[in-house]
């Protein structure tokens, strides 16, 4: 199988490093440099099956594009663009092409969510718990609050949410619920950017031959 990385920091060198534990043969490995003069295009990625884009928010949207146009299924982890995911998507489906877009690539934090939807729907029901999430992510992430913290807000409803940006911190995400007399806490903790990776290159794998629009929900349930 081969794969194309699109985006040259530090997820994008775990992709690299992980690759052929995932049985994948890197035939493109593009920095913004490589991509900038006319985009994302097919013979950029050296006969790529499958892509995965790891950039910044402004980038996104054109490198998911330029994929769809290539003929090449792609799987994203960048995050901040979701207001023009909707856009993005339709194009996807129109032309026939394949995107997986997942704000974390964790299967411990999907699993986390899910606890948290269960969570919070007791807590509603009993009345008297305030919630509040706190998200920690290293110093050098643009996007606050995370992408994983905004759907997390999704799923619990009326949620305050404090940012905290620190060090190399790969991510975590503790979410309270608090009431005069207890206080429930549920915590995921990344140790190290390799569980994303890991994550995504499972999801490259899946995605090689389909067509349309997925989250990692899909694949977890295939």
């Amino acid at each position: 199988m081969k794969l194309a990385i699109i985006g040259d920091g530090r997820m994008g060198r775990a992709l690299r490093e992980l690759a052929p534990v995932h049985g994948f043969e890197v035939a493109a490995f593009l920095g913004a440099e490589a991509i900038r003069p006319r985009g994302v295009t097919g013979d950029l990625m050296g006969g790529a099956d499958v892509a995965v884009e790891f950039t910044e928010a402004a980038a996104a949207p054109a490198n998911i594009r330029g994929c769809a146009l290539a003929g090449v299924p792609v799987v994203s982890g960048t995050t901040g663009w979701e207001g023009q995911r909707a856009a993005v998507e339709a194009d996807i489906r129109r032309g026939g092409g394949a995107l997986l877009w997942s704000p974390n690539f964790s299967i411990g934090v999907h699993v986390f969510m899910q606890l948290v939807a269960e969570a919070a729907k007791r807590f509603r029901a009993a009345g008297g718990f305030d919630a509040h999430l706190v998200e920690t992510h290293h110093a050098a992430k643009k996007d606050a609050p995370s992408g994983t913290a905004r759907r997390i807000q999704e799923i619990a409803g009326d949620l305050a949410v404090t940012s905290v940006r620190l060090g190399h911190v790969p991510g975590s995400h503790a979410l309270t619920f608090d009431a005069p007399y207890e206080q429930v806490s549920l915590i995921h903790e990344a140790r190290d950017r390799r569980v994303f990776a890991d994550g995504a290159l499972l999801a490259a794998k899946w995605m090689i031959g389909r067509r349309g629009v997925f989250t990692l929900d899909d694949m977890l349930r295939s």
